[in-house]
């Protein structure tokens, strides 16, 4: 039998080192699906319940293996679902490669059964690199640009082939006129700043006496690098969330996330320090960073469009991490004290302390702090976590505390709902012997996670180790947006929107053949984690969770964050008067810009339709 196009395009893929392909069948790309037979499913075609899954799994693969993630969806519809999973990758700057169907050469410009205009569709997402294969001969040429388009530029392509091309017999490029042949191979360097631009950023480092670090996702692999810079500088790191697996949070000068999701140390080493040196963040939030004019800053990115963007940077530096902070390590001046680095460590110290306090602080019934706080040193050295957005999110950022070769993410940028589970199956496939951990609220479970266990019990009996854990923050309440109304609204909870049916998340995973536990009071929350460790399969905790226990925003003073939970969640008469008269009224004073409190920074207090 000749090989046809679909043959061709899979066997590109494994030419690519492509060993998994997440999707969802249609007869879009019944081709594809065809030549997936004849080639003995190879590379491994992983079924999702929903195309959107599909992607937010390829997105998950290539978060947490380093490799280009792939998804395929049929034309129409499919194509359709996989845009919010492409734009959660795209928004993250991750590489991901979508090879959709689209109706038949004779039918198109019809209106056809779903004919969609999928160049215009993908116009946005995949705006680096996005075509339609029309002849095979486009092929291996096509196919080739978007794998090192995504992997060298860390973004989304897409491939559109109609399925009667997916059927033609595959004839390669010819030495002719108008044909474009292609190569395989693919080799990287590391840029690096010309030595007079490391010299004008060690200039300015050099003459400050408080130096703050802020690292994010593009710091990644420079952890050794960054470790010396701020020990020589005597600096504290602070972490953007999509970075906060770069360094262990066991050391002592590590201040951990930034933003309304990040810690009262992280908010103080930013308002006090003289000096601000950032490598690979894109962290969008202004006005946690020092005030403008307050502090010099030099900025370290490989990407030369996303520097100075957020800040007065003095220097701009365009290059790889680790080579940049190689290079410009000979050019820092040791700090002969170190009065700065003790007291960012003494804040660390004593937030760690307070975290621990709130975690332990009653509620009715489980206080979610507790949660994550358990599970936190529980954690395996190399797991896999995964936070959806939500309330989860700010759980994470705060009692997680990373170390190890844990690896840990979420939908930084888009802050989309549902990527949580689908993330986790995504890490499961490319690393089937590490445990794995998403942690997501109802709101995102209801949403999709339910039907992605399904997936779970389809593929676990082929990981090499099955500890896939999900935990479910239980509490019948959109509970990030609901304090959000209040915090940035003044509004008290609006049922109608933020009300969840019950669902029985255990009890649904064991009918699937999975472990299923219930926590409904906070002496079950311990058991819960170990039972859930030590299960032979993969497992849904369900935790009964408290929805009134507040998101504290880092602009609250030291006393604020201790004790402004306690009086919510004791069941006491201002508990009542927090959900009707709005949260706003009671911590106005916390957040940034308050005249009461002049220590604190101006500026606008950012949020975004499901997490700040």
């Amino acid at each position: 039998m000749s090989q046809t196009v679909g043959d061709y395009v899979l066997q590109r893929l494994r030419e690519h080192g492509v060993e998994h392909v997440f999707g969802y069948a249609g007869d879009g790309i019944n081709g594809l699906l065809s030549a997936w037979e004849r080639a003995e499913n190879q590379p491994t075609f992983v079924q999702a319940r929903h195309e959107e899954m599909a992607a937010f799994e390829a997105v998950g693969y290539a978060k947490f293996t380093g490799r280009t993630g792939v998804c395929t969806a049929t034309s129409g519809p499919g194509a359709i679902h996989l845009l919010n999973g492409l734009y959660d990758a795209k928004l993250d700057h991750v590489p991901v490669v979508a090879i959709v169907g689209q109706t038949a050469r004779t039918a198109m410009g019809g209106s056809y059964q779903q004919e969609v205009d999928l160049p215009a569709l993908f116009k946005d997402v995949a705006n680096e690199y996005c075509e339609t294969v029309m002849v095979s001969e486009q092929l291996p040429n096509v196919l080739d640009r978007a794998m090192r388009v995504a992997s060298s530029r860390r973004t989304v392509t897409a491939v559109i082939i109609p399925a009667d091309v997916q059927e033609l017999e595959y004839a390669a490029p010819s030495h002719a006129f108008k044909m474009v042949p292609s190569s395989l191979d693919m080799s990287w360097s590391a840029p690096v700043p010309p030595e007079a631009e490391l010299q004008r950023a060690a200039d300015v480092l050099n003459s400050g006496e408080k130096v703050a670090m802020l690292i994010g996702q593009g710091a990644r692999g420079a952890a050794a690098e960054v470790t010396q810079v701020a020990d020589v500088l005597g600096a504290g790191v602070a972490k953007a969330l999509l970075g906060k697996d770069v360094l262990s949070d066991e050391l002592p000068w590590v201040t951990g996330s930034i933003g309304l999701l990040g810690t009262r140390p992280s908010y103080e080493l930013m308002r006090d320090c003289d000096r601000l040196l950032v490598v690979g963040s894109n962290f969008p939030y202004s006005q946690f960073l020092p005030d403008f004019g307050k502090a010099r800053a030099v900025q370290v990115d490989i990407d030369p469009t996303m520097v100075g963007l957020r800040y007065p940077f003095e220097v701009n530096l365009v290059g790889d991490a680790a080579q940049t902070l190689r290079r410009l390590l000979p050019l820092l001046e040791p700090r002969s004290h170190h009065g700065w680095r003790e007291k960012v460590e003494n804040d660390v110290a004593r937030w760690w302390e307070v975290m621990q306090r709130r975690a332990y602080t009653a509620a009715d019934p489980i206080n979610p702090e507790l949660v994550f706080h358990e599970l936190s040193p529980r954690l395996p050295d190399d797991a896999i976590i995964a936070a959806d957005s939500g309330s989860a999110a700010n759980w994470y950022a705060r009692h997680i505390r990373i170390r190890g070769r844990m690896q840990g993410s979420l939908s930084g940028t888009l802050a989309t709902m549902g990527p949580g589970v689908p993330y986790v199956i995504g890490a499961k496939t490319g690393h089937p012997d590490r445990p794995c951990f998403a942690l997501v609220g109802d709101g995102a479970m209801q949403m999709n996670g339910i039907n992605e266990l399904i997936t779970i019990a389809k593929y676990w009996r082929d990981w090499a180790d099955p500890r896939l854990v999900v935990a479910v923050l239980h509490n019948n309440d959109l509970n990030q947006v609901t304090w959000e109304l209040r915090a940035m609204g003044g509004s008290p909870q609006f049922l109608p929107s933020q009300q969840l049916p019950d669902f029985p998340y255990a009890a649904y995973a064991r009918s699937l053949g999975l472990h299923g536990v219930l926590a409904e009071k906070p002496e079950d929350v311990v058991p819960a984690w170990e039972e859930a460790l030590a299960a032979d399969r993969p497992c849904v905790v369900e935790f009964v969770t408290d929805p009134a226990v507040p998101p504290i925003p880092p602009h609250a003073t030291w006393d604020q964050i201790e004790k402004a939970a306690e009086s919510i969640v004791r069941g006491d008469s201002d508990r009542i008067g927090m959900i009707v008269e709005g949260f706003r009224s009671k911590v106005q004073e916390m957040l940034p810009g308050t005249k009461d409190h002049p220590d604190q920074v101006t500026g606008d207090r950012p949020g975004t339709s499901r997490q700040p």
